[in-house]
């Protein structure tokens, strides 16, 4: 397969039709969010146990990505059908893999699986652009990202293309890619990198691929589901777009699913674009055909993501190194640090929406391990919690897969009026489940997503002072701890940045402190809900 790297481009369809024999199918193998889980995972999204393994209970790890991939491939191959595999972003963080090896360990698996194209996503710059560079130095395919600007940026300058033409069975097929615009909030891409808005770049890109005469042209996106709706319905010559971000499972035979695989959206042209997307941590392989006619227009689209369960078996080459190099990270990964009654929920689905087990534990550990130096309040992203803990011994590992991304304590002094607005921007991107929703200790608050985002979302806030609650002073000035990430402004939190004062950003890691709080209580930890965070209809 021939790659030309191109700089623009796409084009649209009316479902439907019948295939002709001169018809051109081509079928799209994709995953997104993989977040470093090499190995299986449980049905929390944390990292699962060998013997479990063994008993059929886990999910997903690169050796199944890579077995189903190749079996897919050979399968289609022999019916003559045209086959490419996508990433839709976010290989990053996630996992002690990634603390250990960083990009390494991802690069090393994509090259061993054949990718044919990989979007950036927001966490490929959460060890700053160097980290991205040094991914893309041992990567064998293109990584593309065309709504960023690293033109100022001396270590990425001239190595993230926006788009690439394949020669995929004698035909050109355009793919064009888009980042989220608030990376800069989600994740540390410097100041010298820029962001464009995802419309902006892919109109010119679609309408330079069809001036190339590229007419079969895929957006391979890392901006999250809503945002791709928004996208297919503006942006005219899409074909399809493979997204990312949201983690969202499509599917026509999960009852969980958001919605059908795919999801159709008329364009500005009257066409229908099929959007997709396959969850994430490796639990999926997406899978849809795109059937073309002569002129380009897609006449079909069908597929469904295939379930990575215990019925996959693993590419035991593949499996084999990453055991070898989970060999460094078993020790402290084992260690046993306390346990649980119950199930600790961490899923995004609960945390970026509502008051959730695993805010509630993080948060209270955070408070209590600077209460002593007169702070009241903690509060943390909802983002920054990765996965649930299931019931029994809670390992460092398991801590480790919850709050992968080396935060550390932040302490700082603030304002009532400013911890107000903190929390107005922390339920502001709600109906995105975006990662800034508030977990919190110490305080609690009533909030309402009738009002429009800031503008008087946070409707009571209350502190516990002395055992009593009582209503939070806008013009006393309290005692914050969070993490480093928040305070320096993350996930939106420019508040934290702009008046947190006296502060101190290097704290304890926030992992050293949770599994602290857990390993010192007598007789294990019990996940509760107490109404901290209140939901007003």
């Amino acid at each position: 397969m021939k790659r030309l790297v191109y700089g623009l481009s796409l084009a649209l369809l009316g479902l439907g039709a019948t295939p002709s024999q001169a018809d051109y199918a081509l079928t799209i193998l994709h995953i997104n969010d993989l977040h470093s889980r090499l190995e299986p995972i449980t049905k929390y999204d944390s990292t699962c146990a060998a013997d479990d393994d063994a008993e059929g209970k886990c999910f997903g790890g690169i050796a199944r990505v890579k077995a189903k991939v190749d079996e897919r491939r050979a399968a289609l191959a022999a019916e003559g059908k045209n086959v490419i595999t996508l990433d839709a972003g976010d290989q990053f963080q996630g996992s002690l893999f990634y603390s250990t090896y960083k990009g390494k360990a991802a690069a090393e698996f994509m090259n061993a699986i054949g990718f044919d194209a990989m979007a950036v996503g927001n966490h490929e710059f959460d060890d700053g652009p160097q980290g991205l560079a040094d991914f893309l130095e041992k990567v064998e395919f293109p990584v593309l990202s065309g709504n960023i600007g690293v033109e100022n940026e001396p270590s990425l300058k001239g190595k993230v293309p926006g788009s690439v033409i394949l020669d995929v069975g004698g035909q050109k097929v355009g793919i064009v890619s888009v980042l989220a615009e608030d990376t800069a909030e989600t994740s540390s891409p410097g100041k010298n990198v820029g962001f464009l808005k995802a419309e902006t770049y892919l109109k010119g890109a679609v309408e330079g691929m069809e001036a190339a005469g590229v007419d079969k042209i895929i957006a391979l996106t890392h901006v999250g589901l809503p945002r791709d709706l928004e996208v297919a319905s503006r942006v005219p010559g899409i074909d399809l777009i493979v997204g990312g971000h949201s983690h969202t499972l499509l599917s026509n035979t999960d009852k969980k699913a958001a919605g059908p695989y795919p999801v159709l959206v008329q364009n500005p042209r009257g066409r229908q674009v099929p959007v997709v997307q396959a969850y994430a941590y490796g639990k999926y392989l997406g899978e849809i055909e795109v059937v073309f006619d002569d002129d380009g227009n897609v006449v079909s689209a069908a597929g469904n993501p295939i379930l990575l369960d215990a019925s996959v078996p693993a590419d035991k080459e593949v499996a084999a190194r990453v055991a070898e190099l989970a060999v460094p990270l078993e020790e402290l990964r084992t260690k046993v640090i306390g346990s649980t009654s119950d199930t600790i929920d961490g899923s995004r689905d609960s945390c970026r929406l509502q008051e959730c087990t695993m805010g509630n534990l993080v948060a209270d550990a955070m408070l209590a391990r600077v209460k002593d130096q007169g702070v009241q309040i903690a509060i943390q992203n909802g983002g920054g919690l990765r996965a649930s803990i299931d019931a029994g011994e809670v390992t460092m590992g398991e801590v480790i897969t919850v709050l992968p991304f080396q935060n550390t304590l932040s302490t700082f002094q603030l304002k009532g009026s400013d911890v107000i607005a903190a929390l107005e921007n922390g339920v502001s991107l709600v109906e995105e489940a975006a990662g800034r929703f508030p977990q919190v200790a110490g305080i609690r608050y009533s909030w309402t997503r009738a009002r429009k985002p800031k503008e008087g979302r946070i409707i009571s806030v209350e502190v516990e002072e002395e055992g009593n609650w009582v209503p939070l002073d806008p013009e006393k000035v309290y005692g914050v701890v969070s993490n480093n990430y928040m305070r320096g402004g993350g996930d939106g939190y420019r508040i934290f940045a702009d008046a947190g004062a006296n502060a101190y950003d290097y704290g304890p890691g926030l992992e050293e402190v949770v599994a602290e709080y857990v390993g010192n209580l007598q007789g294990g930890y019990t996940p509760y809900l107490d109404g901290r965070v209140r939901e007003v209809k």
